[in-house]
């Protein structure tokens, strides 16, 4: 099973120096459970960084750095976190201060009952989406609501990059994602069909208000099409899929 009594917030970075104070100040108070923190950036010259030494100057011993090990873009970033995370729980966390954060400690406390996935759900009754573009907004609701009443995956949010993974389920997946956030929906289509175990909590997600976005829906969206239709793939058993 593993030690379930950890928490790493893995926290992919690109020039949020505009956002990351105010960030950390949320995390510090909304999340109560114990946790350590790690910020992945791409280069050395990104603007979040003198924010995060300046923070970690001032004592902050949860929070470290560490630059991406596979070039750079925000799939490489995760996967430098999730590689760096070697127990317990990661949970993916955007510097952009769209991430309801209230809902960490109860995302991390179903994780310590079992679970091995904890989607943060938009789309599930008492979650809200505030803001972003509306094409955006429709097809990751539709893709959601689909899966989860036409596949079963038991969340109605299948895209939302505000997640919470066993690190050692990662470990077992094959991750093959290469650009933006389809990795969100190919670990949750993976997970699924190895038969982990998912659960969802309600949570808000709002857009952006300072910053500059860096999701670019029609150039990343083949590659959601593809995880998409690999969820039709027949289901292993629990057994099969925890080997």
């Amino acid at each position: 099973m593993g030690d379930r009594n950890q928490l790493t917030l893995v926290i992919p970075v690109y020039n949020e120096g505009a956002n990351f104070a105010a960030l950390w100040r949320e995390v510090s108070s909304a999340i109560h459970s114990p946790f350590e923190a790690l910020a992945v950036y791409d280069r050395d010259t990104d603007d979040t960084l003198p924010l995060i030494a300046e923070i970690i100057s001032l004592g902050e011993r949860r929070l470290s750095s560490a630059k991406n090990k596979f070039g750079s873009g925000v799939v490489g970033a995760l996967k430098t976190g999730f590689e760096a995370v070697s127990s317990g729980a990661v949970l993916v966390l955007m510097a952009d201060l769209s991430d309801d954060l209230a809902q960490v400690d109860k995302m991390f406390a179903l994780y310590q009952q079992g679970f091995d996935l904890v989607a943060a759900s938009r789309y599930m009754k008492g979650g809200r989406l505030i803001g972003g573009p509306v094409v955006k907004q429709g097809l990751s609701r539709l893709s959601g609501l689909t899966l989860h009443w036409l596949r079963g995956i038991p969340v109605h949010d299948s895209t939302n990059s505000f997640r919470l993974y066993d690190s050692a389920m990662l470990r077992s997946l094959s991750l093959e994602s290469r650009r933006g956030f389809e990795l969100t929906l190919e670990i949750t289509v993976k997970a699924f069909l190895a038969g982990y175990r998912l659960v969802e909590v309600p949570a808000q997600w709002r857009d952006r208000t300072a910053g500059e976005s860096h999701f670019k829906l029609w150039s990343w969206l083949p590659h959601y099409l593809k995880w998409y239709l690999y969820a039709f793939r027949p289901k292993r058993s629990p057994k099969e899929g925890r080997r």
